[in-house]
């Protein structure tokens, strides 16, 4: 897939013409992206592994996504294209089976992404059912939910499309009150050191959020239509990433100080919503929940349209299956299909912990990988190799440390993201040697 968290912006931003996104348009793109529906359905699962010292994880996974932001800079300045990753791998590794595999992977990558949406969209909807018994709910809700915005997306995305930018805006207002407001209610015995995990905690908390960080690469995505992407590109990913380490700080101090982390673990699934009620009462919990629906659900649609789409002109240009591109109805394409699928499958045989913990893994892999495609292409972009080896080492330190806490919480979540590998540069191998394909390098 071309570009990092919700792809819709590369497909979207191919028909801007040059000039037409300034930096305050970059950073919204690179803070929407980011601040999706990860911030209301990780908090639970971070707080499982790194307790009250949460805010300190999204600090440490904030430092990793910095680092990746250096190689995204220079190569979106040397290299401005809506292929973002996917330009960035070709040009690194060149035409051949890793970087193609790389970019299956990364497809597959938004698939889990897509599955952690939708559940997040179901466990804060099972908070306005007061019944238990139908343990089956969730599921069907998650599924339900993939399956109305394939519908639209064949009927007619554009009609929720149009309200994107307003839902975005509308989130972003709720999350900062909610942490503003939070901050003066804070008990300070919630955030004592004395009840902070030991530091591998605190790590495995920064790898299982790193999803909440990974849409900064649309930023990327969209050089191409600026004006002058060597100046303005890198202020964008910059000042958007740094902008939300802080808006995350801020929201998880929020809820530890507000909320006991017992009662964190037992609202898991819907732990911002939860951390309202100190200080904001059920009124507070209800209007977190219907934002946390809202975002959820326009995170769906973004990335289920631009990943059908991106897939659908992969496709198009021979780097994909004919099935992918085929429209089968209003314009609705195969690619569609394919990935509505897969996300459906993933939420029938995941919990939200697992898709949040293997999203996070595939995404701190297929950053590893662009670093590693940078270091070949320093004397192009004129960065610092030092600054790439680190970046490089802190994303796989951080996979080493993930990969270690999934498989002691969920094995089958570690075998699926391993396994995904090989599986990926497999079928890479195999559709290349069947039909003789080439991958295009987009930009010179």
């Amino acid at each position: 897939m071309s570009g990092s968290g919700s792809p819709s912006i590369s497909v979207s931003q191919k028909a801007a013409p040059r000039g037409r996104i300034g930096l305050l348009a970059a950073m919204s793109i690179g803070i929407g992206g980011m601040i999706g529906a990860g911030i209301f359905s990780v908090l639970g699962v971070v707080a499982q592994a790194s307790g009250t010292a949460m805010w300190l994880s999204f600090i440490i996974g904030g430092l990793v996504a910095l680092l990746s932001t250096y190689s995204y800079a220079k190569l979106g300045a040397r290299y401005p294209s809506a292929g973002g990753s996917v330009e960035f791998l070709v040009q690194g590794f060149g035409d051949g089976v890793l970087s193609g595999g790389i970019n299956l992977y990364m497809w597959i990558g938004y698939v889990i992404a897509l599955a952690l949406y939708a559940q997040a969209f179901a466990a804060y909807a099972m908070t306005f059912w007061t019944h238990d018994s139908l343990t089956w709910l969730p599921k069907a809700i998650g599924a339900a939910i993939v399956l109305l915005f394939t519908a639209i997306n064949f009927i007619g995305a554009g009609l929720v499309g149009r309200s994107e930018t307003f839902i975005v805006s509308a989130k972003l207002i709720i999350l900062l009150l909610f942490a503003g407001a939070g901050l003066f209610f804070i008990h300070p015995t919630y955030m004592s050191i004395s009840q902070w995990p030991s530091s591998s905690g605190i790590i495995f908390g920064a790898g299982v959020l790193f999803i909440g960080y990974e849409g900064f690469g649309l930023v990327a995505n969209a050089a191409e239509n600026m004006a002058d992407p060597k100046k303005l590109l890198p202020k964008a990913l910059y000042l958007s990433v740094i902008s939300v380490i802080l808006i995350y700080i801020a929201v998880s101090v929020a809820v530890i100080g507000n909320l006991h982390i017992s009662a964190i673990l037992a609202a898991k699934d819907y732990a911002l919503a939860e951390a309202a009620k100190p200080f904001l009462g059920n009124l507070g919990f209800r209007l977190i929940a219907v934002a946390a629906l809202f975002s959820t659900a326009s995170a769906i649609n973004a990335t289920l349209f631009g990943a059908a789409n991106c897939a659908y002109m992969i496709a198009r240009d021979g780097e994909l299956p004919e099935v992918f591109s085929r429209v089968i109805w209003q314009g609705g394409s195969g690619g569609l299909v394919i990935t509505s699928g897969l996300v459906i499958l993933f939420i029938l045989f995941f919990d939200l912990s697992g898709v949040a913990m293997m999203g996070s893994g595939a995404f701190l892999l297929i950053y590893a990988c662009v670093n590693v495609a940078h270091l070949s292409l320093t004397s192009e972009t004129g960065a610092k190799k030092s600054v790439i080896v680190l970046s490089i080492a802190a994303c796989l330190f951080m996979f080493a440390f993930l990969g270690s806490y999934i498989y002691l919480n969920s094995k089958p979540a570690f075998v699926t993201m391993i396994a995904l590998i090989p599986i990926c540069l497999a079928a890479e191998w195999m559709y290349r040697k069947t039909t003789r394909r080439t991958i295009r390098a987009r930009t010179q």
